[in-house]
């Protein structure tokens, strides 16, 4: 069996194993085995699906956040809208409103008679 020792400066020496049992007595040097690098590896690749995994997430939340800040924007310009239309809609009514009191006032059909309220 082969394995392979990593030095405390990251350096790394091959080593070969008889009847794996490894003996090494160097300092605080780790010792990874051929099993240590398949496993090694098999979570560098589940992390790096779990990264892509939550990279996509990231990208699919960004993008709607992005749609719904745009969506906010369109919502905002169209309150400005309405409350424009809203307004000249008010100076509208107040004018039509003096119109007709002034139209009503000028008419002999809207005016009160003192005859009226003499009968009485």
């Amino acid at each position: 069996m082969e394995a392979e020792l990593e030095e405390e400066d990251g350096s790394f020496t091959n080593i070969s194993l008889a009847d794996d049992r490894p003996t090494v007595d160097r300092g605080s040097a780790v010792l990874h085995t051929k099993q240590d690098n398949e496993d090694l590896t098999m979570n560098c690749d589940m992390d790096d699906m779990e990264n892509q995994v939550e990279m996509e997430e990231k990208t699919r939340l960004i993008n709607q956040v992005l749609e719904l800040q745009h969506t906010l924007e369109d919502l905002s310009a169209r309150v400005d809208a309405v409350k424009e239309e809203n307004l000249k809609l008010k100076s509208e009514n107040q004018v039509l409103g003096q119109y007709i009191e002034n139209l009503m006032s000028a008419s002999s059909v809207f005016q009160t008679t003192d005859n009226k309220s003499k009968r009485k």
